[in-house]
């Protein structure tokens, strides 16, 4: 495979940090736009001044001398600014509206609940050793099609870089600047110009066959009513190409079952479990773990741990920090006109362990760092109900040895 010359990678990095700036929530008009602006609405305010052949400008200069007076007494007046949406989806609203909880765990149902609060989102809490779900908050925004995944397929391209042998976790990247970084730094901080260059030494080809080996474009469940896969673009982003897929999800449909699936897989050593959600009691009772595939990630995953626990220690995610050791990786992006923030965590300890996936949607709220808040909150309301430290219930799934990764 040719490798792409200096100028190429150059160009990608550039649309990915131009990128990065369109997630403010208002537009600002240039100064030249307003400059012309400005000229027409003065010819037309003054229409005899501008039939005497005077200037644009002469005219723009009467005619801000002229309303001087009156604007140094507007000045005296404090004026209320008009606030106006810039987003589709509202920021706030009651999130468990619509879902059937019979079935879920309701100490993790309800630490669930009140961590998410009045946010616009979602909240899937998964047991890695099995893949039984034990909470779905937002059943409808879960199981829909899926969102942007931002910044969170850094974790698929980063294991997929380290099992294709073009990265390890100490060797450093040099950008096209005098900056270097490895590839902890990179996730903790979540750092675009490391993954886009990642993505383009991949290429579409390989990216595309590891994405799909860890579940995205089909459904993480099995037999849940109402869920729906994500998606996988079948060709690189026209705009910004892989730097953009592998820096910002570009173009990717992500659903929080997908994943709190993938992060399963990687909090347990590499087996991807099939999402279960049991509905009834009975279903619990007769629960047993179900294998999707077996990942060849083992051996990765000392590489990419660290990244992810320097995201809650001291990067992206230190909302989430606890007493409890936390791992994980945040996401923020915009798509359309929508802000999303996304988390993905687990825990590790002594006692039980966790999936916690966070997607947040809405306004300024809506990111990343957030989301990663209301993870850690989840963490808290359990750790002081005890949850970690109790035994797992007795069933088939505990009693099973398919029910442990291998």
């Amino acid at each position: 495979m040719k490798s792409p010359s200096n100028l190429a990678i150059r160009l990608v990095v550039l649309a990915v940090a131009l990128a990065s700036l369109s997630v403010g929530a208002f537009a600002v008009t240039p100064v030249k736009h307003r400059k012309k602006a400005a000229v027409k609405t003065a010819a037309k305010t003054s229409p005899a001044k501008a039939a005497s052949g005077a200037s644009p400008k002469t005219v723009v200069r009467r005619t801000t001398v002229a309303r001087a007076g009156a604007a140094a007494s507007l000045a005296r007046t404090p004026r209320r600014r008009a606030w106006v949406q810039t987003w589709d989806e509202p920021t706030y609203k009651d999130s468990t509206l619509g879902d059937l909880t019979e079935g879920e765990d309701p100490v993790v149902r309800q630490a669930a609940v009140e961590a998410l609060g009045p946010f616009n989102g979602s909240v899937v809490v998964s047991d890695p050793t099995t893949g039984r779900i034990l909470t779905i908050v937002n059943q409808q925004l879960a199981l829909g099609g899926g969102f942007q995944p931002c910044s969170t397929i850094k974790v698929s391209v980063g294991l997929a870089a380290l099992k294709e042998g073009l990265v390890d976790r100490t060797s450093p990247a040099r950008f096209y600047s005098k900056r270097s970084m490895d590839l902890t730094d990179a996730l903790a901080y979540s750092n675009n110009y490391y993954f886009a260059n990642l993505g383009i030494k991949l290429g579409y080809e390989r990216m595309n066959y590891y994405a799909r080996l860890f579940g995205y474009g089909e459904k993480a469940g099995l037999n849940i009513e109402g869920e729906h896969p994500g998606y996988f673009p079948p060709a690189p982003p026209k705009e910004g190409g892989m730097g953009m897929l592998t820096s910002f999800g570009e173009e990717i449909s992500q659903t929080p079952l997908e994943l709190a699936a993938l992060m399963g897989a990687v909090a347990n050593g590499g087996t991807l479990y099939w999402l279960q959600y049991p509905r009834t009691p009975e279903d619990v009772k007769t629960f047993q773990p179900q294998v999707k595939r077996n990942l060849d990630i083992g051996k990765l995953i000392p590489d990419m741990k660290p990244g992810m626990r320097g995201a809650v220690e001291f990067g992206t995610a230190r909302r989430a920090k606890q007493d409890d050791e936390i791992l994980g990786k945040t996401g923020t992006c915009s798509e359309g006109r929508t802000h999303l923030g996304w988390f993905g965590s687990f825990n590790e300890g002594s006692g039980r362990k966790l999936v916690v996936v966070v997607m947040l949607t809405g306004g300024k709220p809506s990111i990343g760092s957030m989301a990663s808040s209301v993870a850690g909150d989840v963490y808290k309301k359990l750790a002081s109900a005890q949850f970690f430290r109790n035994p797992m219930p007795l069933t088939p799934a505990t009693l099973l040895p398919s029910a442990f990764p291998h």
